[in-house]
């Protein structure tokens, strides 16, 4: 029989698989829906698409308050209310009467995820410690990656069967779902001495963090190589469908085959990293880099083996460059996990999405722009082999 101690183990990775979900979940799932939204709000898909920026400014934003918050009263509530607040919010979103409501919805929404995703991050740090912190957040940054692959599919399906509202109320039945396992499975691991100072919405407690060579290059790093991820699966279904006239099928069967590899990759490069943990970011990043290259090469191809060859690639390339980066950077703060994490989170999402919005003003084609978000990876590349100490 499993030990009590391995119990607890599993029930701690459950939760975390869960916590991380409620993030890429409400960002992919509608995507298949962009078309049918404008037109019942009669707006522009580019409209549409603001509620995808607008998410992804509050999950960044809102992780300044909930990390902190996170230190101070504990792991637990801080998800539990998140969980909430994201139910509240997809129910906004399924009754929403008209365009407005549905981005306050989305808004709310996101303040909601972020304190799932702060949370998961910050248990890792709890619960496995500096050692084996990289490869629980490979694990997490997997379920992260392939999210994006399966969602659209889901909510493509419930689109055509339901209607387009129908993906915001499977949101709300999901929270409700985490709400009971949380509450139920989750015990408090907050560390006793963690550390909480000053007023909440005072910023500068995130100076000394980020003002750390470790902690700045290695989570620039995943601001990165998040940016590349939120291109591609903002653009990709629109590329392969729209610009070179695949079917639905044909667009399931890419993504599909996209998410089998990103996890087998998320559950087989964490052996790596437990070995080499420095090696196998660097590894990871000239994975990406060959990605980025391979995807310029192959952009006068207009055919969907050209744009997801080199994603295909890159799947492997984001496993082990994730859970290194994120690691590290985590690897100086036991007692301000939730703070540093929240700085992490934001850089992530937050960051990645105004890179992305600064890089659509060069008005290139999808391949040519994820091609662009992997090279910028190339800086780091060259300093994590020179220098030992940041990398």
């Amino acid at each position: 029989m499993p030990t009590t101690d391995h119990r607890s183990q599993l029930s701690v990775i459950l939760i975390l698989a869960l916590l991380v979900i409620f993030c890429p979940l409400a960002i992919d799932i509608y995507l298949p829906a962009f078309p049918t939204i404008a037109e019942q709000f009669q707006v522009g898909e580019k409209q549409v698409q603001q509620t995808v920026a607008i998410f992804m400014l509050t999950v960044g934003l809102g992780q300044l308050i909930a990390g902190p918050l996170a230190d101070k009263f504990g792991r637990k509530p801080v998800a539990l209310s998140g969980i909430i607040l994201y139910a509240v919010a997809s129910l906004g979103a399924y009754y929403a009467p008209h365009f407005n409501a549905m981005l306050l919805a989305r808004a709310v929404q996101g303040l909601g995820a972020c304190a799932t995703f702060v949370v998961a991050f910050a248990i890792v740090r709890d619960r496995f410690g500096s050692e084996r912190s990289a490869q629980m957040i490979t694990y997490l940054n997997g379920i992260v990656c392939f999210i994006p692959a399966l969602a659209p599919i889901l909510g493509a399906w419930l689109t055509l069967q339901f209607g387009w509202r129908m993906n915001f109320l499977f949101l709300a039945g999901f929270a409700l779902l985490g709400l009971l396992v949380t509450l139920l499975m989750f015990k408090e691991t907050r560390p006793a001495d963690s550390v909480y100072h000053g007023h909440i919405l005072d910023l500068r407690r995130f100076i000394p963090i980020i003002s750390t060579p470790l902690f700045l290059f290695n989570s620039l790093i995943c601001m990165v190589a998040m940016s590349a991820i939120l291109v591609f699966v903002t653009l990709a279904p629109g590329w392969l469908i729209t610009k070179l006239g695949g079917s639905v099928g044909s667009f399931t069967f890419w993504f599909t085959l996209n998410a089998v590899l990103s996890i087998v990759a998320s559950f087989i490069t964490p052996l790596y990293i437990k070995r080499q943990p420095k090696r196998a970011l660097k590894v990871g990043l000239l994975l990406l880099v060959l990605s980025g290259v391979l995807m310029l090469s192959l952009s006068q191809y207009k055919t969907p083996l050209a744009l997801m060859a080199p994603m295909f690639i890159a799947a492997f390339g984001f496993a082990l460059t994730l859970g290194s980066a994120a690691g590290r950077a985590l690897s100086l703060f036991p007692r301000q996990a939730g703070t540093a994490s929240a700085l992490i989170g934001v850089m992530q999402m937050s960051g990645a999405s105004l890179l992305v919005f600064i890089t659509q003003f060069l008005n290139l084609t999808t391949p040519l722009l994820i091609g662009l978000h992997f090279l910028l990876l190339v800086p780091f590349t060259y300093f994590a082999f020179i220098n030992h100490r940041i990398s």
